[in-house]
């Protein structure tokens, strides 16, 4: 049975997925032990306990009330297709489902694959593709290492996880068609109580605060004063920047906070403007 008293998570018990999990349960201040020995931890500052399972059988966990919540890839929860509630979007372990062939296949589009034999782990969301684009393939279910089919002869293709692609450059195949894009989601039981849907909020208050301060950078700069409104106005800050008067006549000291895919060409900018002293300081979390 769930504690009454506190979110059961259920979390995937190994790779990128795992890791990438303890590091926001660490950067929102919740401690957890990561023992690979134990099916279930409890954290010992927040009220929640962490459930240790394979990703696939996560979004039936939750669906059933095993689990409270979970933490899985969005393509595992379609696949599933069970009855639980998307939370958020967490912006990690980030890949995509992709059709693949071997490399000399002559693709020429998606009919091609009419009355092909496609090797994959997920059958459903590639047989609602399918469907969709009024193909009628062959799909065949592989659990492992789904790349080495066309290789040994067993399928024509792939439908599978892509993240760099060097698995399948190795394999000799090309990505040829992107299914879905994915990333690690929160999900929830629809049945949650009042008690733990408080739990749930306070939660994702220390999500949003980490994922706030994501890809963002703290600077302060001193600036002549008489430059001040156009140095402002190149600045792209959560709110209008903090202006303070520096003890040497003419100048001021500016604070704001920068997107790091911007960082480079706006700090330029700063420069010819006249800006000096310039300080990048990396944010741990961005309270709303």
């Amino acid at each position: 049975m769930v504690n009454d008293k506190m979110l059961r998570i259920a979390v995937q018990s190994k790779g990128r997925l795992f890791e990438d999990t303890m590091a926001l349960f660490a950067e929102a201040g919740i401690k957890v032990s990561s023992s690979k020995r134990t099916l279930l931890v409890q954290s010992s500052n927040f009220p929640v306990e962490i459930l240790y399972l394979r990703d696939d059988d996560i979004p039936q966990s939750v669906a059933s009330g095993v689990a409270d919540l979970g933490i899985v890839g969005q393509n595992e929860f379609e696949e599933r297709a069970e009855d639980a509630e998307v939370v958020r979007p967490l912006g990690f372990s980030k890949c995509r489902l992709s059709l693949a062939v071997p490399k000399g296949s002559g693709y020429y589009g998606l009919k091609w694959f009419e009355g092909k034999k496609i090797a994959t782990s997920y059958p459903a969301i590639l047989r609602r593709f399918m469907q969709e684009n009024h193909i009628a393939a062959d799909i065949h279910v592989i659990t492992g290492s789904v790349e080495i089919s066309p290789g040994i002869g067993l399928a024509d293709a792939i439908f599978d996880i892509v993240s760099s692609g060097s698995t399948l450059v190795s394999n000799n195949l090309v990505e040829v068609e992107t299914v879905m894009q994915s990333e690690a989601i929160l999900i929830a039981n629809k049945n949650l109580d009042d008690e733990k849907r408080k739990v749930l909020d306070e939660l994702l208050f220390r999500i949003e605060a980490v994922k706030a301060a994501e890809d963002k950078k703290y600077v302060l700069m001193n600036v002549p004063t008489d430059r001040l409104k156009d140095i402002v106005a190149v600045l792209p800050g959560v709110k209008s920047p903090t202006v303070m008067p520096l003890a040497t006549e003419g100048w001021s000291s500016v604070h704001t906070v920068i997107e790091e895919k911007r960082f480079w060409e706006i700090i330029r900018e700063l420069k010819q403007l006249g800006a000096e002293g310039i300080l990048v300081v990396p944010i741990e979390k961005m309270i709303p």
